[in-house]
């Protein structure tokens, strides 16, 4: 749990009682290499922390070809994040490369933090628009 508390207070700081709240949503769990943390065509429901491992996101077409979207290598979040916004069923898998020891929280239970905890809500903030610049720049190395 200690890296998922640098690694927020690296986005921003956070108050010591928004940690109690934010940090008792995560259950550590162990991801076996060769399993999945989400799957396609299933509503994602679940963000996790990876503390350690390397999780493979693959987009599989109607022909199952699979493509390599990204590799995630600890300290960062995954999940089916597209998926956790809108509510749609999920087009990303989520493959562990090796064994990885992630913390699991309910996204909603997340989401109802930001209102009393708006050092979370920055930090989630400051997160998802990281997100967003980085898969940006991805796509413009593909295209040009």
């Amino acid at each position: 749990m200690a890296s998922l508390k640098t690694f927020f207070n690296n986005l921003t700081p956070i108050s010591t009682e928004s940690w109690d709240q934010f940090s008792a949503l995560f259950t550590p769990k162990v991801l076996k290499k060769g399993h999945y943390f989400i799957i396609e065509a299933k509503r994602a429901k679940e963000i996790a922390f990876l503390e350690n491992g390397i999780i493979r996101s693959i987009y599989r077409d109607e022909e199952a070809f699979e493509y390599n979207k990204h590799f995630f290598i600890n300290p960062c979040f995954i999940g089916g994040y597209s998926s956790l916004i809108t509510g749609y069923p999920n087009q990303i898998i989520h493959l562990a490369l090796t064994d990885c020891n992630i913390l699991v929280a309910r996204f909603t239970d997340l989401q109802k933090l930001y209102e009393t905890c708006p050092d979370i809500e920055r930090g989630a903030r400051i997160l998802a628009n990281s997100f967003s610049y980085k898969k940006n720049s991805r796509k413009l190395k593909l295209y040009y």
